[in-house]
């Protein structure tokens, strides 16, 4: 009997999803058109990304992005969606250093937007401001690997966990994750063979990015995947469509009509 699909999407069915090997689907959202968009081609997660800084603000990096911001974009994307599960990145400076403080920016990211769960980068180094987070009942999704925020510590996007020191240590994050009790976790641009040791040896679902295909679910960027940005082009990104050639045409055309006098014809007047 086939199984019918799911309504809403949970924590609860993202382990369901898990268990039956049904993989989960998660992309990018900053604003109600796009998210309703999204949510009706029955996406199961959506992410109020702080990649946000920048596809939409045009910073160079994630870390400008402020927790208003965040919970300004999270608010838009909260009232399109009817059926996916909406995590919102706790943007850079709002958890690293103090627990109290990771708390007070989950609970009003949850509190003014709506949203049903927080996502924080990093692991055991932040494992008081993950537990102090649970702790209140908010869900957390962990993100490891590549982290974004931390690009000035790091210097490059290279794959991270290539070498064994540090894919041991990623292995005993992901384990420290899942024992705090983050629901779930992202990971990005690490080995496809570490990612599937990881598989084995955790139970929390796994959401990829450049992590190959032994994890659960995958996650992309919007604006990637519909070919609006042109300039970013790692290995892992498939893109499904060119918007940027295509909205330039019609821009282009519709400057030619404006300047032609074919806009507005007598049709298109009252």
């Amino acid at each position: 009997m086939k199984k019918a699909p799911y309504r809403r999407i949970t924590t609860k069915t993202l382990s369901e999803m898990k268990h039956e090997g049904e993989k989960i689907s998660m992309l990018t959202a900053y604003d109600f058109t796009f998210a309703r968009i999204i949510d009706e081609s029955n996406i199961d997660i959506v992410l109020v990304g702080d990649s946000a800084s920048n596809v939409i603000a045009g910073n160079e990096t994630t870390v400008p992005i402020t927790l208003d911001e965040m919970i300004y974009h999270a608010k838009s994307v909260v009232k399109a969606v009817k059926r996916a599960l909406v995590v919102v990145d706790l943007p850079f400076g709002t958890y690293q250093s103090d627990p109290q403080e990771a708390l007070r920016s989950a609970i009003r990211i949850m509190k003014e937007s709506g949203a049903h769960a927080v996502k924080l980068e990093g692991g055991s180094e932040i494992s008081d401001s993950i537990s102090k987070i649970i702790n209140a009942g908010i869900p957390v999704m962990g993100h490891l690997g590549l982290t974004p925020q931390s690009i000035y510590k790091f210097g490059t996007y290279s794959v991270r966990g290539a070498d064994k020191s540090e894919a041991n240590q990623l292995l005993k994050d992901v384990k420290k994750l899942e024992k705090l009790g983050c629901f779930a976790c992202v990971l990005e641009k690490i080995p496809s063979k570490l990612s599937k040791k990881i598989h084995k040896e955790t139970n929390i679902p796994l959401i990829g990015i450049g992590a190959g295909d032994a994890v659960d679910g995958q996650v992309l960027v919007i604006h990637d995947l519909l070919g609006l940005t042109n300039e970013f082009n790692p290995r892992f990104l498939r893109r499904y469509l060119d918007l940027n050639s295509t909205i330039k045409k019609a821009v282009k055309r519709y400057v030619s009509d404006v300047k032609s006098k074919k806009f507005p014809n007598k049709k298109e007047m009252y």
